[in-house]
């Protein structure tokens, strides 16, 4: 009898632990996006299965299966601005065919500017240099004289604009001259540099690194390293750096065996945070607030016009308001992406009870004696005209500019719009097409720069002013309205984002199995 009574006592318990652990897992399940950058093994699994295929020359201009003379005014159009493009960049295009075998970053944006289907066939055609030579107020020159504004913001470190921060570099270079390239030991610089980011902070401590990447590396092994827990959390679409466990999904190889991608700005997630034991940190980037839950916008994903974006202040604020109070509720770090500075007890790589449980890190190039003496600079003049004047009705202004911007196109029927984060862009399409993409190129055309993605992200520095900004606006409209005229916008009434989305899974299916019947794609080619 009494086995019986354990045997069911045991059976019980097991059963309980299924069960919570069970309901666990759905609540897991249910704050994850219901996309594949929600579900990480199911997005690796999908970018497996996803074939290589091209256009051929015919399809390239007929992808959304236009008739013949609208594909041949695109392909007159195409060959037009290829040649353009080309003709004024002689020296660039030289340079980078050069290099672009040799550098494997170079030979990774160069295919993927585009769709893959198209992006042969335009690499062919259309030479896109990346060689630059100069800047001077908010305009980049190449290396062939050719004056850009320039929208690429230099991944958002170009805040106030290249002459501020060339200027920084080079009083701060002179400041360090003497001492040069030391590394391990610190330049008296850094002294100030410290103190004035602890101000800023409002923390205790900080930690120099070289990129951003590094930064979230160190600040994640810190969370486990004094929370004894494994996980961490990212938000769908956030980009935290390039390295595995913050970057699962679609593309990466890696398998983040502890991270959790939850949805962004959702109750669901605060419910998985307050019920689970094993998170230890939990990382936002606040720049994802402009495109909730979907991935770093790129011209590459442009198969359709289903890009949106949209910044909500006061919903995001009070997003983070319940993010913070569940993390301090339930002892999660909660890590916002940039400068590393931290609570003392959270930086602190050892422990005073056990001298050999440490977590090391010393980057070789950390408190680089240049970069302190240029950090130096920015952070003496940060608090100085003109940089304040910068700021003043900051969103005010940059809003006003996107609305002028947007009833520009409106009046002119244009399938154009634009979403912005103050200085942050995106553009977005307002009908259905396959060809969103090319806009890249009329923009470069008409002198605009932007980085490697394309319409995805433009990033405004500071110092644009009404004038600047105002000739900008001009090129962007005349750009779409050249784009407009030569047919790339011609669409079928029918046509939906959701035709066009089941159009190319077709062309999937097909390169998978050839035989299905309709195959109207090019065989894969060696790449």
């Amino acid at each position: 009898m009494a086995d019986h009574i354990i045997l069911y006592v045991l059976g019980a318990c097991a059963l309980v632990f299924l069960l919570r652990k069970a309901w666990a897992r759905l609540q897991l399940s249910r704050a994850k996006h219901r996309s594949l950058a929600g579900h990480a093994r199911m997005a690796r699994c999908f970018a497996g299965l996803v074939p290589y295929y091209e256009y051929g020359e015919d399809r390239v201009f007929r992808a959304d299966d236009a008739p013949g003379e609208i594909a041949a005014a695109r392909r007159a159009a195409f060959m037009r601005l290829a040649s353009t493009l080309s003709g004024r960049s002689p020296k660039n295009a030289a340079l980078t065919a050069s290099v672009i075998d040799a550098i494997s970053d170079l030979k990774f944006t160069s295919r993927y500017r585009i769709p893959f289907q198209f992006s042969r066939f335009v690499r062919e055609h259309m030479k896109i240099g990346a060689f630059m030579e100069s800047t001077s107020g908010v305009t980049l020159t190449d290396v062939d004289g050719n004056r850009f504004y320039d929208l690429t913001g230099s991944y958002g470190v170009n805040v106030f604009g290249y002459d501020f921060y060339k200027e920084c570099i080079a009083r701060g270079s002179e400041r360090v001259r003497d001492l040069g390239p030391v590394l391990g030991g610190y330049h008296s610089v850094l002294e100030y540099n410290v103190r004035r980011l602890l101000e800023i902070s409002g923390t205790d401590e900080i930690s120099f690194h070289m990129s951003g990447t590094e930064a979230v590396m160190q600040a994640v092994r810190l969370a486990r390293y004094h929370t004894r827990r494994s996980h961490l959390v990212r938000f769908c679409g956030a980009y935290h750096g390039w390295w595995g466990d913050v970057q699962p999904g679609v593309g990466n190889p890696l398998a983040a065996r502890e991270t959790y991608t939850l949805e962004d700005m959702d109750e669901a997630s605060l419910k998985v945070l307050r019920s689970r034991r094993d998170i230890a940190c939990v990382l936002v980037n606040p720049l994802q607030a402009l495109h909730p839950n979907a991935g770093a916008p790129g011209d590459s994903a442009l198969i359709d016009s289903g890009r949106s974006a949209h910044f909500d202040r006061a919903g995001y604020r009070a997003w983070l308001e319940k993010l913070r109070a569940v993390c301090s509720e339930r002892g999660i770090v909660l890590i916002f992406d940039g400068v590393l500075c931290g609570r003392a007890e959270f930086m602190r790589r050892f422990r005073d009870d056990r001298p050999a449980d440490i977590c090391f890190a010393r980057g070789t190039f950390n408190s680089h004696p240049y970069v302190m003496g240029a950090m130096r600079e920015f952070l003496e003049r940060l608090d100085g005209e003109p940089l304040r004047s910068l700021y003043r009705d900051l969103d005010a202004v940059w809003n006003e500019r996107a609305r002028n911007l947007n009833e520009r196109l409106g009046v002119e029927d244009l399938p154009v719009r634009v979403a912005n984060l103050s200085t942050i862009w995106t553009i977005c399409y307002t009908q259905p097409s396959r060809y969103n993409w090319m806009f890249q190129y009329y923009l470069r055309e008409a002198g605009v720069a932007l980085s490697w993605v394309g319409t995805g992200r433009l990033i405004f520095s500071l110092n644009y002013t009404a004038a600047d900004f105002a000739e900008v606006a001009d090129r962007i409209v005349a750009a779409a309205r050249v784009m407009k005229k030569d047919q790339w916008w011609w669409a079928e009434p029918t046509t939906t984002n959701k035709s066009l989305r089941r159009g190319v899974l077709k062309e999937m299916l097909q390169a998978r199995s050839p035989w299905l019947s309709g195959s109207s794609i090019s065989s894969p080619r060696s790449r």
